[in-house]
């Protein structure tokens, strides 16, 4: 009945756990308060960071994030059988549940550490791979939520040291990328579902708080070692932080913050590590931001520039629907092309943020097939227009039809994923600008345009226009970037008589 009584439990905690996780991020404009809330455990750093690593987080543009655990052996089935009508990803295969589910499934996921042994694993071809594609920062999974380590971390024996592979993943990873010039955040999930210290709801009874009390330690632990190991890293992308007991731990979580700053000057924190007193997550009580970017959009993108506030931010994206982990199976679903994830690509820097595709390697070290043509024809657009990706911010340019602007210094870019039938490209341009178009190429060969301003005459409109025209003789089934060189100086329009009304 004891053991009846705790699985029970268990299972509603982590139905509780996945309800959390499943709170939707709106992506509305924060809200401020009309009377700013005095705060003890709001923001530690400011809202906008001007330091160089935070400088350099701005100017990344693409990177990869690597699910990578020993839910890759099963690969989101067992036995023939397929989890997806029983594990919210495949990530997540432990949860599986219901009439699909193995016999003692948890049981024999919690041993599966004992097959572990990723034979073709070699991080330095990753991180070519990597390079290749054109990723400036790569995430990777230190623990998931299952709580297997992938370093041998000597506060947990649920580690890579215990598998017939032994030897430290994650070093290698990070050695790998940083020699690549690749930089290298840590994912590291707060959760742990078979930690017998970790807790779902806040901590009551005096039991209940000095179990809990041990997991805070144990995670500070842990994450002061993740640190000390590997000084190279740049940042740590947090999971797993929406369970009631980490929000009432909000005291001890601000002090660990301080603390990891303290010993990595310069460390980039994302939005979701932490919450304020009053249990108010990635943006306190008064709307301002907790931690150095907006990490809520995960799987989502902003609604324009503007409800961003300002704030930094980068979206997480998988290539099948929620398939964050290896998935053997990719029929019957949905996945993206690398079109899909170039055009979601350049509307993240079109919005000032940074795109991240996701890779799920299988329990061998590979990964799927699929996901290595998808790097390759990433990689082979995004040498041909680096110049539109990396460094660039967002433009003031009207929002266009044709596909995303972005910006650096008096050049501005235009990435075409809608070509009109014309071959006219129109800009917009506000009637009040102080710049204008000068002279416009595609980026691809240097070839110049023919450009023309286009007033068009129609009453009360604020722009004016100037028509690209595209040489009937320029072929591509891809995505393509017009370069735009930008002048000091104003619009001049033609006027004629108004129409009396």
């Amino acid at each position: 009945m004891k053991k009846l009584m705790l699985n029970l439990g268990l299972l509603i905690g982590l139905c509780l756990s996945t309800a959390m996780q499943a709170q939707a991020w709106t992506g509305e404009k924060q809200e401020k308060p009309k009377e700013k809330v005095v705060l003890k455990y709001g923001p530690i750093t400011p809202a906008h960071r001007t330091d160089e690593a935070m400088q350099k987080f701005r100017e990344y543009g693409l990177g990869q994030f690597i699910h990578w655990g020993i839910y890759a052996i099963p690969g989101n089935e067992w036995n023939g059988v397929s989890a997806r009508k029983g594990a919210a990803a495949s990530e997540w295969i432990r949860s599986w549940s219901g009439p699909t589910a193995p016999k003692d499934w948890k049981d024999i996921y919690d041993n599966l550490y004992k097959q572990f042994n990723p034979k073709d694993f070699d991080a330095k071809r990753w991180a070519k791979q990597a390079k290749d594609m054109g990723a400036k920062y790569m995430i990777f999974t230190t623990k998931h939520h299952d709580g297997f380590a992938l370093w041998p971390t000597k506060y947990w024996d649920y580690n890579i040291s215990k598998t017939p592979y032994k030897k430290d993943i994650v070093k290698q990873v990070v050695d790998a990328y940083t020699a690549e010039g690749i930089d290298v955040f840590l994912y590291f999930s707060i959760l742990e579902w078979n930690n017998p210290n970790y807790l779902y709801n806040a901590p009551q009874t005096p039991e209940e708080k000095a179990k809990f009390t041990k997991f805070l330690q144990y995670t500070e632990n842990q994450l002061l070692e993740l640190l000390k190991n590997y000084p190279q890293i740049k940042g740590f992308w947090f999971d797993g932080t929406w369970d009631a007991s980490w929000k009432s731990a909000y005291e001890f979580t601000y002090n660990l913050e301080k603390k990891l700053r303290e010993k990595h000057p310069g460390l980039i924190i994302g939005s979701r590590f932490r919450n304020d007193e009053n249990l108010k997550r990635h943006f306190d009580t008064n709307g301002e931001l907790l931690g150095d970017y907006e990490q809520g959009w995960e799987r989502k993108l902003p609604k324009n520039y503007e409800s961003l506030n300002g704030n930094d931010w980068d979206c997480v994206m998988t290539i099948p629907p929620n398939g964050w982990g290896y998935m053997k199976d990719w029929s019957g679903i949905y996945t993206k092309t690398s079109d899909d994830l170039i055009e979601m690509l350049m509307r993240s820097r079109s919005m000032s943020g940074n795109f991240v595709v996701n890779f799920g390697p299988d329990g061998q070290g590979n990964f799927h097939p699929e996901e290595d043509k998808i790097m390759k024809e990433i990689g082979a657009w995004t040498k041909v227009n680096a110049e539109a990706i990396y460094n660039v911010e967002h433009s003031p340019l009207s929002l266009s039809d044709y596909g995303y602007f972005t910006k650096k210094g008096n050049t501005t870019y235009l990435t075409v994923f809608n070509r009109p039938v014309n071959n006219i490209v129109r800009l917009a341009v506000d009637k009040k600008a102080t710049e204008v178009p000068a002279y416009v190429s595609l980026l691809s060969g240097n070839r110049k345009l023919e450009l023309k301003q286009s007033d068009i005459g129609i009453d009360l409109d604020k722009n004016t226009y100037y028509d690209v025209i595209l040489p009937k003789d320029f072929q591509t089934d891809k995505a393509f970037v017009i370069k735009i060189e930008m002048q000091q100086g104003t619009v001049k329009t033609d006027k004629l008589m108004d129409a009396k009304m």
